[in-house]
């Protein structure tokens, strides 16, 4: 690797790397120490082919790589516990109701890994239904499906007043 990339890699990891963990703590749905571990792996492997992927999107290769790397983790856990977070996600200043959102976060850690590694993506992230698709290399159908089911099972707990 060239200085110019060790260079290029540096501030990406410095721009990036606080959205990655937000995202690994969303997706994970684990300890910030958990997530911190996700990140690490991923930028593991954004290093190893920096420069092969840095002039297309390192963001979206170490997005996907994170997500997947949640998602097969909790495959490999048979039993998902429920697991708090040592800290919530950074919200923007003078959000009106924290309350809500902790609630909204618990909700979703609620549900299966990929239907949650959806959501995310398509809501949290603001990514598209095809974007999402290939992140979590999918398709287009499965996105739609996953999402709509993963809103319609939050929105019942609204409706049975189950959000804890």
């Amino acid at each position: 690797m060239t200085d110019e990339d060790e260079a290029a890699f540096d501030e990406f990891v410095a721009a990036r790397s606080t959205s990655l963990l937000r995202t690994a703590v969303l997706v994970c749905g684990a300890s910030a120490h958990d997530a911190e571990d996700l990140v690490q792996g991923a930028l593991e492997k954004v290093y190893r082919h920096w420069p092969r992927i840095r002039r297309d999107n390192p963001e979206a290769y170490a997005r996907k790589v994170v997500v997947n790397a949640a998602i097969n983790k909790a495959r490999r856990r048979r039993v998902l516990q429920e697991i708090t977070f040592a800290r919530p996600p950074e919200t923007v200043a003078g959000s009106p109701d924290v309350d809500l959102r902790d609630s909204l976060i618990g909700e979703l850690r609620r549900l299966p890994p990929r239907m949650r590694a959806v959501l995310v993506l398509r809501y949290w992230e603001d990514q598209s239904e095809s974007a999402t698709a290939a992140l979590l290399g999918c398709s287009l159908g499965t996105v739609k499906s996953q999402a709509a089911r993963g809103l319609a099972k939050m929105r019942e707990s609204v409706k049975e007043g189950v959000f804890r």
